[in-house]
């Protein structure tokens, strides 16, 4: 669990050397165990984008939630014996929701690609709830930063790592800002970045969090050998209570009647939609074109907490690299660097029922990692790293 450092200001100021590590989801055989230390003043940057959403929906009404979906709920890992709470009937966006262009079992996000499809499970008739211990992951709050972490994971691959050796560096690309919402939605490119063969991952995210950024929401892609097993880029969910991480795509997590999991494999080189909203006492999260599951509030209420709506929002990318790594050949985003217009984007930032989007747009490792802000709502981010 993470130890906090010293408050950062209100708008946090960037680190001296632009150092944030790379994070990298690490989920794999059983076993795994990682042991997070560490925290620092957390920063924001945003670029603005393409693809630019015309309005913000209004938030639906919540419904009254079904006594059936009661605390036992919190403890589930997949659907429920009974569909005790619905989602909302339209998406984030404001579309009806629909069934996904799903690809075989097993496909790859190359072929996903070139199909034009949006999700595939990721292989045929295997859970993606994780079953082992919880790698790395990183993670920027209103106050802290995570910025290193020790683990007992180890990348594939690894030169001869030691035990003491296995400390994962994290960098971001990050926007952020103070807002008191019931969801958050954006388009969001999804790279299929390389990975250096000791780093952890490389991802992109939306994170909604408690005003005092002890609660989180997660949601976006990840490239993760330990995670995904393979170097494809992957749906996945993660959470926080009380600033405990949790785990990926269950923890609580409860599967909705959609066709893929939290684990899918995603294309790459497109552009999607990822959200998260409050409803009908849940958190769902929402991905293209169809609701994918939620997070009951039990799983907040057992802890005496009461975690409704947002109090900060932020979207990222985040790379986790390991070793005591200074520098790192892993790409984040798309691998392009964020002043080129081709570079992975964060765009058209959304709230439901909150204040004009205004991101405080920063990167924590500035030089390896330049942020590249486009509009108050968008920017590029990333880029091959430092080689």
């Amino acid at each position: 669990m993470p130890e906090a450092t010293s408050p950062a200001p209100s708008e946090p100021p960037i680190n001296e050397d632009g150092q944030v590590l790379k994070s990298r989801r690490g989920l794999m055989a059983a076993g795994l165990a990682i042991a997070v230390v560490g925290a620092i003043g957390v920063v924001s940057t945003v670029n603005a984008g393409a693809d630019q959403i015309e309005s913000v929906p209004e938030a639906s009404a919540p419904a009254e939630a079904s006594d059936a979906a009661g605390a036992d709920a919190a403890n589930a890992t997949g659907p429920l014996a009974t569909a005790s709470r619905k989602p909302p009937p339209l998406l984030p966006w404001g579309d009806r929701p629909k069934k996904l262009k799903r690809g075989a079992a097993g496909a790859t996000s190359s072929k996903l690609r070139s199909q034009g499809l949006s999700a595939a499970p990721a292989e045929a008739g295997e859970s993606l709830v994780p079953k082992g211990e919880y790698g790395p992951k990183g993670r920027t709050t209103r106050n802290s930063i995570l910025r290193t972490a020790v683990t007992d994971v180890v990348p594939p691959k690894p030169p001869g790592l030691k035990a003491e050796d296995k400390t994962v560096n994290f960098m971001y690309n990050t926007g952020a800002q103070s807002a008191d919402t019931a969801g958050v939605y954006a388009n969001i490119t999804i790279g299929r970045p390389e990975l250096d063969r000791d780093d952890y991952h490389s991802l992109a995210e939306l994170a909604l969090q408690s005003a005092d950024g002890s609660q989180t929401i997660e949601v976006g892609w990840t490239v993760d050998r330990v995670v995904n097993g393979d170097d494809d880029p992957h749906l996945f969910v993660f959470h926080w209570v009380n600033d405990v991480a949790q785990c990926y795509n269950g923890c609580g997590w409860i599967q909705a009647d959609g066709e893929i999991k939290p684990g899918a494999t995603l294309p790459y080189g497109v552009t999607k939609k990822f959200g998260i909203q409050y409803y009908d006492k849940g958190w769902w999260i929402a991905y293209d074109t169809a609701w994918i599951g939620y997070f009951p509030e039990e799983i907040w209420n057992k802890q005496g907490v009461k975690f409704n709506r947002s109090g900060y929002v932020q979207v990222y990318g985040e790379v986790a690299a390991g070793v005591n790594k200074d520098k790192t050949c892993t790409d984040m985003g798309n691998g392009t660097p964020s002043s080129k217009d081709t570079a992975a984007r964060v765009s058209s930032v959304s709230y439901i029922d909150g204040p004009p989007v205004d991101l405080f747009i920063y990167s924590t490792a500035e030089k390896t990692y330049p942020v590249a802000p486009v509009t108050a709502r968008s920017f590029r981010y990333g880029g091959p790293g430092d080689c």
